[in-house]
């Protein structure tokens, strides 16, 4: 993938095939899960969480889906971390980039090219030598200190689906409905909104389709 920066992991995770969809709201303490459903990979996110985040949790379940088809310990998450930070932040575009690490502020606006949170940039720095102990241990202590370790600076934008977008935009020019995918599925509206907050959930507030038999103009609904 030469060491470019990923521009959306999601739309990387569906051009190989993966779905990708939102964990439950109530899963506060989940990060990111995956699994094989026989020949088709499976990833749920944690849209609660920070797009930077997401992002790296996307990698992390990568590997997972690559490396691993059982329970994972300790070693196994720590090698998932180590592929997700590398394939963000690929070492030779790091040292092009941050030849020298000056201070926190330089890196709040350096991260906005890798898409990655602050703490992870800091963390991947020490990892390739860009930046020494006494420098990781000052780096980590500011960042806590403004409180960018439960928030980050610059956010960006999150990441959505390409395929579920499609997919709806097809169902809706058919006249189907929000509440007939629900129930066909045998989920409530409000299920169905949770599976797909911050990935396609655009779709939910059209109660009507394109083509449907109803005439006049699209109902909207907000859920």
């Amino acid at each position: 993938m030469g060491e470019k920066p990923i521009p959306n992991m999601i739309h990387l995770l569906e051009s190989r095939g993966a779905l990708v969809f939102s964990l439950a709201q109530d899963c506060h303490e989940l990060d990111a899960f995956s699994f094989w459903s026989g020949k088709r990979p499976i990833v749920l996110l944690n849209t609660m969480k920070t797009a930077e985040r997401s992002r790296i949790d996307a990698a992390h379940e990568l590997f997972h889906l690559v490396a691993h088809k059982e329970e994972t310990g300790k070693a196994e998450e720590e090698d998932a971390d180590a592929f997700a930070g590398a394939l963000l932040m690929p070492q030779n575009d790091l040292r092009q980039r941050i030849p020298r690490v000056l201070g926190l502020n330089q890196l709040i606006e350096a991260k906005a090219r890798w898409g990655v949170s602050l703490a992870a940039l800091v963390y991947r720095l020490h990892k390739v030598y860009l930046c020494t102990e006494w420098q990781y241990r000052t780096l980590f202590m500011e960042l806590s200190k403004r409180g960018y370790r439960s928030s980050e600076p610059n956010s960006i934008p999150r990441e959505g689906s390409a395929l579920l977008s499609k997919v709806f935009e097809v169902l809706r020019a058919q006249g189907i409905t929000p509440r007939r995918i629900a129930s066909e599925l045998g989920l409530s509206l409000g299920q169905l909104q949770e599976l797909l907050l911050g990935l396609g959930a655009a779709f939910l507030s059209f109660e009507g389709g394109g083509n449907s038999n109803r005439g006049g103009r699209d109902h909207l609904r907000l859920v």
